[in-house]
């Protein structure tokens, strides 16, 4: 009868232990981030959190899920883009859980899931993109990027924030192309802006000469001026001063002769 005794109030002790351990399973705590999903019986029961959670032994199961955002890190993906260009590029993720119910019943795993929709969904934009809207235009590809992915993982509660590219990897071959043709372009709009400043210095030059030309002394008195300049530098060299009258009488002698032989 001893024996016996000692086993009941061993097994008594056990199972006291255990609905014991039960009992503090039962309390769960829930951070303000966190939403814990009921399954009651295997059935969907309710969505409870953040604060205490209380349980029903043996009958309740809780699955917790968070929701922040999640930083979904996509790998390179190989891509041909719609000009027959190879690039390797990788993309960033920003999504959250948005309804914890559909997250945890609709899709068995949502990161995995939202992580191959992601892939699929880049290698199909940036197929139908040339390489200059890639680089060029990258808001407009990241804003489609975004619509895609979010229509795809709507039905399972994710709400995807944002969608970055991070980094295109070009050939080599097509980088030196890339540096040249952007070398070629700064030649021209060297030569360009020279041609411009050629251009704006000779209507100057046509300006200046116009309004020396009105004024019989104004070219004597720019005359004297250069050579004040020229003898402010200090320099060696020789100035010959040549009178315009002497021009003037040139000029003279050509208007008379070339009357002449008009008149003959």
């Amino acid at each position: 009868m001893e024996v016996l005794g000692g086993l009941i109030i061993g097994f008594g002790s056990l199972l006291g232990f255990m609905l014991f351990i039960s009992l503090l399973r039962a309390f769960r705590v829930l951070n303000e981030y966190e939403r814990g999903v009921i399954f009651r019986l295997g059935k969907f029961s309710a969505v409870k959190g953040p604060g205490l959670i209380i349980l029903i032994p043996i009958m309740d199961k809780m699955t917790k899920i968070s929701l922040r955002t999640i930083a979904l890190d996509v790998p390179p993906q190989d891509i041909i883009t719609k000009d027959n260009v190879s690039v390797k590029v990788n993309a960033v993720v920003y999504f959250r859980v948005n309804d914890p119910n559909k997250a945890i019943i609709q899709v068995e795993d949502y990161m995995y899931a939202t992580s191959l929709i992601s892939q699929t969904t880049l290698r199909t934009v940036l197929g139908q993109s040339d390489l200059d809207d890639l680089l060029a235009h990258r808001e407009l590809v990241n804003s489609k990027l975004k619509e895609l992915i979010d229509r795809e993982t709507e039905p399972w509660g994710i709400k995807v924030m944002n969608v970055e590219l991070k980094n295109v990897d070009l050939p080599q071959e097509m980088v030196r192309a890339m540096s040249r043709q952007a070398e070629a372009e700064r030649d021209k709009r060297g030569k360009i802006i020279n041609s411009e400043g050629e251009f704006m210095s000779a209507q100057k030059l046509a300006e200046a000469a116009e309004i020396l030309g009105r004024t019989e002394n104004a070219m004597q008195l720019r005359y004297l001026q250069v050579m004040t300049e020229i003898a402010a530098e200090k320099n060696s060299t020789l100035i010959i001063p040549l009178p315009l009258e002497i021009m003037k009488y040139f000029t003279s002698m050509n208007e008379k002769i070339e009357r002449e032989n008009k008149s003959q």
